[in-house]
């Protein structure tokens, strides 16, 4: 690895250590993992990787089941996390780099993601790394945020405050378009799924707290907001932020908060 790559690497992990991510998957964003593993028919003696894992929101409902797990991730600080969430002995927690796993080829039953792998800046290089490790016949399950949802819009509206993206980067929410996922595996991938779905979300008694969540735990968010501190335009980022929660808040006047976040769940055989 060069040492540019490696300076982006770490960059790239720090971010997510930053924040509260942890405790940001509690508030809302806990049902994701099962609904992942429930779809992939996840059970006993089966070996799986969970790529991008984080805390291990759908590695610890796949040890539940009596999958063998490897729950692998860039950043070491989510991993500790999540391994204190769990007494389980079925579940590998290992820092590796979704777009060089350090896996031998055709090693699980199972490879799969939710809302992990989506982050890794070089998207053909994470999904060849995913096809790689799967073994021929074996299942590739991935759950993305969906490009034309509220997460993807929430990217748009901070790309005007973000850094320039490393030479080579593609926008995360890309993986939750069916096009761009055909176009990433080709003919490895059978989908037998493709399906749209929404989280809703009702934890906020008011829309521009779910912002200020943001702000205050999320990586990517913390990143940009501190980017655009550097450059005097965080008055501009917070109210283009608020407006943000405004127009996507579904609730009527004087109700509490409701959001719908769209994403894209997707199962296939690996070739």
């Amino acid at each position: 690895m060069t040492s540019i790559a490696s300076d982006l690497k770490a960059k790239h992990a720090a971010m997510w250590a930053s924040g509260d991510y942890p405790g940001m998957v509690e508030t809302f964003l806990t049902p994701l993992g099962p609904r992942l593993v429930d779809a992939l028919g996840i059970g006993p003696g089966m070996s799986v990787l969970d790529v991008a894992a984080g805390t291990g929101n759908a590695s610890i409902p796949a040890a539940e089941r009596g999958a063998d797990v490897v729950a692998s991730d860039l950043t070491p600080e989510l991993l500790q996390a999540g391994a204190a969430r769990t007494t389980l002995d079925n579940i590998d927690w290992i820092t590796a780099d979704a777009e060089a796993l350090p896996f031998e080829d055709e090693s699980f039953d199972v490879v799969m993601s939710s809302i992990g792998v989506m982050f890794a800046p070089h998207h053909q290089d994470a999904a060849d790394e995913l096809v790689r490790v799967c073994r021929a016949g074996g299942t590739i399950g991935l759950l993305s945020w969906a490009p034309d949802g509220m997460l993807g819009a929430l990217f748009r509206t901070m790309a005007p405050y973000a850094p320039p993206p490393p030479p080579g980067a593609s926008a995360p929410p890309l993986w939750g378009g069916e096009g761009h996922l055909r176009g990433l595996f080709g003919d490895r991938v059978d989908w037998q799924t493709m399906e749209r779905d929404v989280l809703e979300i009702t934890a906020f008694e008011h829309a521009h707290d779910y912002g200020a969540l943001f702000k205050a735990r999320y990586g990517p968010t913390i990143a940009i907001r501190a980017n655009a501190v550097r450059e005097g335009r965080e008055a501009e980022f917070d109210a283009a932020l608020d407006a943000f929660c405004d127009e996507w808040n579904l609730a009527g006047e004087g109700e509490p908060a409701r959001f719908e976040m769209a994403y894209l769940l997707s199962t296939g055989t690996r070739r």
